[in-house]
C-alpha cells in the first residue's frame, strides 16, 4: 500500500501554517475591514490607513484617533490517505489596536496585534503515520498506536512605532520601528498498543515543547494623491529575522520521543533556529469614481526566497516569493451607512516538497463583505465577513485541504 511517510511530529509542523495568508507565516488580517475590502494598500480611511498605508495618514483630518477591533476565524483543515480523514477545527481571535495623532506637521502613529501565524489546532484522532522498527521494518503507526493526540499553536504579535510627514502637497512618507514576539507551541501524547509495546519497549510518549523568538524590523511608506480621487499608496515591511529558542520536556530514555525528535530536531530541548518573516512590498490604488462610490486595487509581493527558514531534519525546501492580488469596493447609501465588497487572489510559493516537510500552506480566493456604520463625523464600526476557498493539494498520496471564515468588528473614534 502506498502511504506517505509523515510522523507526529511532521503533522503539528503543518500546523505552523499561517491562518491567513499568502506567506509562509504572515497573514494580513490587520484590522476588521480587511475582511470586507482586501484591497487596502492604497485606502484613506480612518481605521485601516494606519496599518496597511500609513503614509496615507496625512490625508486625513487633523486629530487623536483611537482603534480596536478583533475579528474571529472558524473553520476546519483536513488531510486524508489511503481512504481515511484526518481532519481538525480551527478557532481564532485576531485583535488589533492602533493609537495615532495627525496634525499640519506629521502624524505619530502605534499599532500592536497579529502579524503571522493562526489558531491552536488539535488532531484528537490518529494520524497517518509509519514508523521504522528495527526488527519489523517499516510498519503502519496506527497498527503500533492505541492513540495519538497533538496540539499545536502558532501565533506572532507585533508593535509598530513611527511617524508619517508631507514631502509635498501631493506626497507623504512613513517611517516605523517593529517588533515581533513569535511563540511556537506543541503537545504531543501517544499510547501504543501491545504490538507497539514490544516493537518499543514503552507504553508511550509525551512531548511539551515551546519555541519562542524576538525579533525587529523597519517599516517604509511612500503615498502620492495627485488630486481628490486619486490615491496611490507603497508600503516596504522589511525582513524580520527570528532565531527560535525551543524549551521542551520529555523522556530522553523513551525511544518513540528520540526516534520522532531525532527526525524533526527542532522540537529538541534547547535547539535555536532561525525562521523569519520574509519581507513585504505592497503597491494600491484608491479612485473615487463618484462622492459616494470608490473602488480599490492592491497587492503584496512576500519575499519569501530571502528570508530563512527552519527546515525538519536535513531536508531543504526552496521556497519560491508570494503574491496576491486584491480588488474592492466602497458605497455609501447615505452619509452614514455603506457596504463593502472585496475579492483576493493568493499564491503562497510553496512547493510540493516542502508539503512533505513543514508546511500546510494552501492557494486561495477570498470573498468578503461588510458595513460601516458612522453615526457621527468622530465615530466609525465596521462589522465584515469573509470566506476563503482553498485550492486542494495532493502530495505523495496525502491530499491537504480547509476551509476558514472569519467575522469582525472594527471601531474607530476621533478626538
Amino acid at each position: 500500500m502506498n502511504r506517505f511517510k509523515i510522523s507526529l511530529l511532521a503533522l503539528v509542523a503543518s500546523l505552523s501554517v499561517a491562518t491567513m495568508g499568502a506567506s509562509i507565516d504572515h497573514i494580513q488580517n490587520y484590522s476588521a475591514e480587511y475582511g470586507g475590502n482586501p484591497a487596502q494598500q492604497g485606502a484613506i480611511n480612518m481605521g485601516s490607513t494606519v496599518y496597511f498605508n500609513p503614509a496615507g495618514l496625512m490625508r486625513l483630518e487633523n486629530g487623536t484617533y483611537v482603534v480596536g477591533g478583533i475579528q474571529y476565524a472558524f473553520g476546519d483543515q483536513n488531510m486524508s490517505a489511503d481512504g481515511r480523514d484526518f481532519s481538525t477545527n480551527l478557532s481564532s481571535p485576531i485583535p488589533n489596536f492602533a493609537l495615532y495623532k495627525k496634525t499640519d506637521d506629521g502624524a505619530y502613529f502605534w499599532t500592536m496585534g497579529g502579524v503571522g501565524g493562526g489558531a491552536e489546532l488539535e488532531y484528537k484522532d490518529s494520524i497517518p503515520l509509519i514508523i521504522t522498527v528495527p526488527f519489523l521494518g517499516e510498519v503502519d503507526g496506527n497498527d503500533l498506536l492505541k492513540t495519538a493526540n497533538i496540539k499545536g499553536s502558532n501565533m506572532y504579535a507585533q508593535t509598530t512605532l513611527g511617524k508619517a510627514f508631507n514631502l509635498t502637497d501631493k506626497w507623504s512618507a512613513s517611517f516605523a520601528f517593529r517588533g515581533v514576539y513569535g511563540k511556537r507551541t506543541l503537545k504531543a501524547k501517544a499510547e501504543t498498543n501491545k504490538l507497539g509495546e514490544i516493537a518499543f519497549k514503552t507504553s508511550g510518549a509525551d512531548i511539551d515543547s515551546e519555541r519562542t523568538a524576538v525579533g525587529f524590523g523597519g517599516q517604509f511608506g511612500l503615498n502620492y494623491a495627485p488630486n481628490d480621487r486619486l490615491n496611490i499608496g507603497f508600503r516596504y515591511d522589511t525582513k524580520v529575522k527570528l532565531k527560535f529558542k525551543t524549551d521542551s520536556n520529555y523522556d530522553e530514555n523513551n525511544k518513540i520521543a528520540n526516534t520522532l525528535l531525532g527526525i524533526y530536531p527542532v522540537y529538541k530541548d534547547g535547539e535555536k533556529i532561525r525562521r523569519d518573516l520574509p519581507a513585504i512590498a505592497a503597491l494600491g490604488a484608491s479612485y473615487k469614481v463618484t462622492d459616494q462610490w470608490t473602488t480599490f486595487i492592491g497587492g503584496n509581493y512576500y519575499f519569501n526566497e530571502a528570508a530563512t527558514m527552519d527546515r525538519i531534519g536535513k531536508t531543504s525546501v526552496d521556497y519560491k516569493n508570494g503574491w496576491e492580488v486584491s480588488v474592492g469596493s466602497e458605497y455609501w447609501f447615505t452619509n452614514q451607512i455603506a457596504w463593502l465588497v472585496g475579492f483576493n487572489y493568493a499564491d503562497t510559493g510553496a512547493p510540493d516538497k516542502s508539503f512533505a516537510a513543514t508546511e500546510y500552506a494552501l492557494n486561495s480566493t477570498m470573498l468578503g463583505t461588510g458595513v460601516k456604520y458612522k453615526p457621527n463625523e468622530t465615530m466609525e464600526w465596521t462589522v465584515a465577513f469573509n470566506h476563503y476557498l482553498y485550492d486542494s493539494r495532493t502530495v505523495n498520496n496525502i491530499k491537504y485541504e480547509k476551509e476558514i471564515s472569519s467575522i469582525g468588528v472594527n471601531f474607530v473614534k476621533k478626538f
